[in-house]
């Protein structure tokens, strides 16, 4: 599932999830709200969620999810540099925090084999 609330990266990162064996693309939502809402009921085991959105961004949405259900992994994206935010990715419970140009499907089969609690 993505959270993003750019068309574009929903595209993006539907291509790249349909690229990687084994992986579905279940869902998106463009704002951290509809998120919370459609997680529940679509029940991902993976998120990729961009950290800076209008309303609830990333990180709000990253520590709401990982709240309800600590084996989901969430995967924090940005087009910013990672360094700054690390410390808060960490903090949140998101399992890791990548430039969305670096999200391929050799990277989101490493997350899940690194980070799959489920």
């Amino acid at each position: 599932m993505t959270v993003d609330d750019q068309p574009h990266f929903h595209a993006a990162a539907h291509a790249v999830v349909a690229s990687t064996p084994g992986f579905e693309h279940v869902g998106e939502s463009a704002d951290g709200a509809t998120a919370l809402r459609d997680v529940p009921a679509l029940d991902p085991d993976m998120v990729i969620v961009d950290v800076r959105m209008d309303g609830m961004d990333g990180l709000q949405v990253a520590e709401h999810l990982h709240a309800q259900d600590a084996t989901r992994v969430i995967v924090l994206a940005t087009t910013v540099e990672t360094e700054e935010l690390s410390a808060l990715a960490e903090a949140c419970g998101a399992a890791a925090l990548v430039r969305k140009h670096w999200l391929t499907p050799r990277m989101l089969r490493g997350l899940w084999v690194a980070h799959r609690r489920r």
